[in-house]
């Protein structure tokens, strides 16, 4: 037996057990769920150091955990802090996106589905570089507050169906101190550190079951499908091992998701989704996300139907309306509007997802830091996607921002980031894929 296997409380003798443990996985081993047990404990309440925890995350993003470790893994970080309890009379499902640029399906998802008949507990999070964050969009709206009490919370539940807010004090803390370690050690790019992350965090929230949306493309944090089905599976089966109904579908992100891309203009895209309108894409991912969301809640209702009734915006003013936000109040406006034309005829066979998300980026509406104000306004507004046809000079891009000065850095990111060709490219679906249990 060796001292790793039987472990004293997080407080005794922490630094010899933590070497065991780092040795342990460095070498290639697995570790047991002792030692993932007290490694996530000791390092939340101080014991294991940052540079220890920075080794092991280092040995894991080397050698890989099994989907036991990562399971156990993700139970210890859902059991560092507290759990949110849903009571309501509807079945509770969520969804978790892995980020994009334009990706503001959140804001139409949660109403449609909660229209239907399911209760849509959507703790979200704030953008960092170049994909943007569910909270620095509503917060565009005059008003609208972020915070909200666990009471609250399930109160909103009961009486809209829906609540999208940020995530509660005390849930999955091991998470947060690990995910600031990873961004500053280079160990970002693991799939079982990148998948408890995610899972410990949607699995406390409570709900019984969770879609996820996995992106793949230059826009996403996976580039390639290959990649984004590997994550989307090992999502899937953290899920399962933890009694939540989870399936994932892995989507496009190689162009923006829409026509727009910031803060303020992607409320107003998702607002024309919920009265009818909006681009096809969003559509189109909205209404396969709610399908799969339903499926798992054990509702039968079409929610292409409902989006299209306008029934979904009801929810989405009763929603805005409950965290003290005004849905009719006109959204901030730029005060510097800079256009892109199209350099020549033809049809637009191109537009890069990462370049647009970085111009929107440094015209202000994303953040280098956590700490970075965003302007509400800032961002771009695509005038064509790919497959649509241009005339040279039209405009292509519009670039918003409050801060002129910004605008050569964003034309920069936009450098080659289009192309012009006299046919149109191959069309496919939002969604390339689906993982099931």
């Amino acid at each position: 037996m060796s001292p790793a296997d039987v472990l004293p409380p997080a407080e005794a003798a922490a630094t010899p057990v933590a070497v065991d443990v780092i040795r342990a996985k460095r070498d290639g081993g697995r570790l047991s769920d002792a030692q993932i047990d007290w490694v996530v404990d000791a390092y939340t309440h101080g014991a294991v150091a940052e540079e220890q925890m920075a080794a092991l995350a280092m040995a894991i993003f080397l050698r890989g955990m099994d989907n036991a470790e990562i399971a156990r893994w993700t139970g210890a970080m859902i059991g560092s802090g507290t759990r949110l309890s849903l009571s309501t009379s509807r079945p509770t499902v969520d969804k978790h996106s892995t980020g994009g640029v334009g990706d503001k399906i959140t804001l139409p998802l949660a109403p449609l589905v909660a229209a239907c008949g399911a209760a849509v507990p959507q703790l979200s999070g704030r953008g960092l570089g170049h994909t943007g964050g569910t909270l620095d969009k509503l917060e565009s709206i005059p008003g609208w507050r972020a915070a909200l009490s666990p009471d609250e919370i399930a109160a909103q539940l009961d009486s809209v169906g829906a609540v999208v807010c940020a995530a509660t004090e005390g849930l999955a803390p091991a998470d947060k101190k690990l995910y600031a370690l990873r961004d500053v050690t280079g160990t970002v790019e693991s799939i079982p550190l990148i998948a408890s992350s995610i899972m410990s965090k949607k699995i406390a929230e409570g709900a019984s079951g969770l879609v996820l949306d996995v992106k793949a493309g230059s826009g996403a944090f996976m580039k390639t499908a290959a990649d984004a089905e590997a994550l989307a599976r090992t999502l899937v089966d953290i899920g399962i091992a933890h009694g939540v109904a989870t399936t994932a579908l892995i989507t496009d992100m190689e162009t923006p998701l829409g026509r727009a891309v910031g803060n303020a203009v992607e409320v107003a895209e998702a607002v024309e989704v919920l009265q009818g309108g909006g681009p096809a894409d969003v559509v189109e991912l909205t209404v396969a996300l709610a399908r799969e969301m339903l499926a798992l809640a054990g509702i039968s209702v079409d929610p292409a139907a409902v989006l299209a009734a306008g029934e979904a915006y009801e929810t989405w003013a009763r929603m805005i309306t409950a965290q003290g936000g005004d849905p009719s109040a006109p959204l901030p406006k730029p005060g510097h509007v800079h256009v892109v034309p199209a350099p020549e005829s033809g049809v637009l066979a191109s537009l890069d997802a990462y370049a647009v998300g970085v111009a929107a980026w440094r015209l202000g509406a994303g953040r280098a830091r956590k700490e970075d104000p965003v302007q509400s306004a800032a961002g771009v507004l695509c005038h064509a996607k790919p497959g649509d046809a241009v005339t040279e000079g039209q405009p292509l891009l519009e670039l918003h921002t409050d801060t002129p000065d910004a605008v050569p850095a964003a034309l920069a990111a936009l450098s080659g980031s289009f192309t012009v060709a006299s046919h149109a490219p191959a069309v496919h679906g939002i969604v390339l894929d689906t993982v099931r249990p």
